[in-house]
């Protein structure tokens, strides 16, 4: 029901008492990870009119140390608030598409839950969008 266990949460959706919100994997040799969750619900929000966020999963890579971390978001395809979020609007358009998970049969396991995937990339022309560290104050 897009419902965070968290005390500042307000919405009056649902808690799923089999959900805490959060989760860590490791990844691979390869770099590939794996976790399962609930699909996330859109959520109400007060940045604007009828503002609703999309479905969406907050992820975070860390590198070596804590300090060096990469923080981004995960979209589902085919959400029509998309178009309406502030925050997945303000990455470049083209962009945009690499914030969105892929449905893929492959990793869906049958009768329990559907796969996708989202590729994380670090460096290079494809790199996932990410916010870049704010400069400190001298």
């Amino acid at each position: 029901a897009g419902r965070y266990l968290h005390k500042r949460d307000i919405w009056p959706g649902p808690l799923d008492p089999n959900f805490l919100g959060m989760g860590r994997c490791m990844t691979d040799a390869n770099g590939v990870y794996r976790f399962l969750s609930i699909h996330p619900g859109a959520y109400p929000w007060a940045n604007h009119p009828n503002a609703w966020r999309p479905s969406h999963i907050h992820v975070s890579l860390f590198g070596q140390s804590m300090r060096s971390r990469l923080i981004t978001q995960m979209y589902f395809p085919g959400d029509p608030l998309h178009a309406l979020d502030p925050i997945y609007n303000a990455v470049p358009e083209g962009a945009r598409p690499r914030l969105i998970s892929a449905y893929d049969h492959d990793v869906t396991e049958p009768q329990w839950a559907l796969g996708y995937r989202f590729n994380i990339v670090l460096r290079g022309p494809d790199a996932t969008p990410f916010e870049p560290p704010k400069e400190q104050a001298s």
